[in-house]
C-alpha cells in the first residue's frame, strides 16, 4: 500500500507522517517512511539544489527535470522494492506536488508533466493521499516560525521565499486535483490543532484499511 501526504508549505505534513507511521507500526504493519525531494543519497543531493535559497534563478523546466530525476531514483531504489516486499510506503510529497508546484504555479503544461511521469512512475501511484489544506498565509507563518526557531535549515527556504501569488496557485492546484480524484485524495483541514488533524486522518485511514481488508 502506498500512502502520500501533500500540502503547501507549513501545512504540518511531517508531524502527521510521524503520527501515521506510529499508528501503523503499533498495529503490526511494516512501514517505510520517505520523502521527496530526497529519500535516497542521490535524492538528498538533488534536494539541496532544489531548496537552496540562493538558487532563485532556477529555470522552471530545470526545476521540473530535477524533481523528475529525484523521483526516478526514488521509485527505482526505494518505493518499488518496498511495495514489492509488502511494506506500506508513507511518502512526504509525491507526484501531486509536481502537478501543483511546477504545473499550477510555474505554468508548465500538464502534457509535459504527464509524459515525464509516465517515464519514471511506470504504474506506481498512491492508494490514498491526505491533502492538508489551509490558507497560504497561515502555512507560511508556521513555516517561517519553524525556520526562525532553528527547526529547519535556513539555507533551504527557496519556496518559502516565493511570492504569495505562487503559494495561492499551489493551493488551487491541489484543490483541483482533489476535486478530480475524490476517491483517492482526502482533504483535511490543516489549520486545526495537530491532535485534531491526527484524529481526522487516522479515522480516514482506519476506514481505508478496513475496506482493503
Amino acid at each position: 500500500m502506498f500512502i502520500t501526504m501533500e500540502g503547501i508549505e507549513g501545512s504540518g505534513k511531517t508531524t502527521q507522517i510521524a503520527y501515521i507511521s506510529g499508528y501503523l507500526r503499533e498495529h503490526g504493519y511494516e512501514c517505510m517512511v520517505t520523502r521527496e525531494p530526497g529519500g535516497t543519497k542521490i535524492g538528498e543531493k538533488i534536494r539541496k539544489i532544489l531548496l537552496d535559497r540562493d538558487h532563485d534563478m532556477l529555470d522552471a523546466m530545470a526545476e521540473l527535470l530535477l524533481y523528475t530525476a529525484d523521483r526516478a531514483q526514488h521509485v527505482s531504489e526505494k518505493i518499488r522494492p518496498a511495495l514489492d516486499s509488502g511494506k506500506i510506503v508513507l511518502c512526504d510529497r509525491f507526484y501531486d506536488s509536481t502537478i501543483a508546484y511546477q504545473g499550477a504555479a510555474r505554468g508548465i503544461e500538464a502534457a509535459t508533466i504527464i509524459a515525464l511521469g509516465r517515464l519514471v512512475l511506470k504504474g506506481i501511484a498512491p492508494d490514498i493521499t491526505f491533502l492538508l489544506d489551509l490558507p497560504p498565509e497561515a502555512g507560511l507563518l508556521r513555516a517561517w516560525q519553524e525556520i526562525n526557531a532553528g527547526g529547519r535549515d535556513t539555507s533551504q527556504s527557496r519556496f518559502e521565499r516565493e511570492k504569495m501569488l505562487f503559494h495561492k496557485k499551489v493551493r488551487e492546484g491541489y484543490l483541483s486535483l482533489a476535486e478530480a480524484e475524490p476517491q483517492r485524495i482526502r482533504i483535511v483541514d490543516g489549520s486545526l490543532p495537530p491532535e485534531i488533524v491526527k484524529e481526522t486522518i487516522l479515522e480516514e485511514l482506519r476506514k481505508f484499511l478496513y475496506i482493503k481488508g
